[in-house]
């Protein structure tokens, strides 16, 4: 029978949430809030607060062995575009850099691939960045993932399990398949019929993949 492992009170409402890589009773949470919090599940109690001058985190990703991590925000504006990614040490709470990326969108998903020391970050600019996951996080200026739109939806972005692709989805509903070594769109799939926000696949059986769109429809292809 499943049973409450952790019941926690939170002040703001939650938009991201991420598990610790190397410690299974840690996780990190975000949304409506200047505040990214560190929560034990063995005591139900924050661990660590971490803040900046934002109003909404949109999402979290760990960096070497959970030493680091990046968090994406809302923090864009007509005149700077500083915070829209802000690196982390996890142990200190401490900023190590919010001079990430530059243009002026907000990047709704952060994706690690699985072999080289990169990230790609979904941009509501119609296309993926990537990144260095080395400080000091330098963006890759000669590769841009685009073709796909965006159009102010919470799309998600993830690399297949051997890094050969970088797949996300699209507000008409579409999943793109990119090659990650020449970003040149490899496949389309007219998956649904509202946006399509979120892509995963499967960690054990490669051939599976689950997309989900704006009205909550879940499906799995294979």
């Amino acid at each position: 029978m499943p049973y409450l492992v952790f019941s926690g009170s939170n002040e703001f409402r939650i938009s991201t949430l991420k598990f610790h890589p190397t410690d299974s009773n840690i996780f990190i949470c975000g949304g409506f809030s200047p505040e990214v919090k560190a929560w034990d599940i063995r005591n139900c109690k924050v661990a660590k607060v971490y803040k900046a001058a934002i109003q909404q985190t949109l999402d979290v990703l760990f960096l070497h062995d959970g030493k680091e991590f990046l968090t994406s925000t809302d923090a864009v504006s007509r005149d700077s575009a500083d915070r829209t990614i802000i690196a982390w040490d996890f142990h200190s709470a401490a900023k190590i850099s919010n001079q990430i990326y530059h243009e002026r969108y907000t990047c709704p998903s952060l994706t690690q691939h699985p072999k080289e020391s990169v990230f790609a970050a979904q941009t509501n600019g119609n296309y993926m960045a990537l990144f260095s996951t080395q400080r000091p996080y330098r963006i890759n200026k000669k590769k841009r993932y685009e073709g796909h739109k965006v159009e102010g939806f919470a799309v998600g972005c993830e690399f297949s399990p051997d890094g050969t692709l970088l797949v996300t989805g699209s507000s008409e509903g579409k999943v793109f398949f990119y090659n990650y070594h020449t970003a040149r769109i490899i496949r389309t799939l007219s998956a649904h019929s509202q946006a399509c926000v979120s892509t995963a696949f499967h960690p054990v059986l490669p051939s599976l993949f689950a997309t989900c769109d704006w009205g909550g429809e879940i499906k799995i292809w294979q």
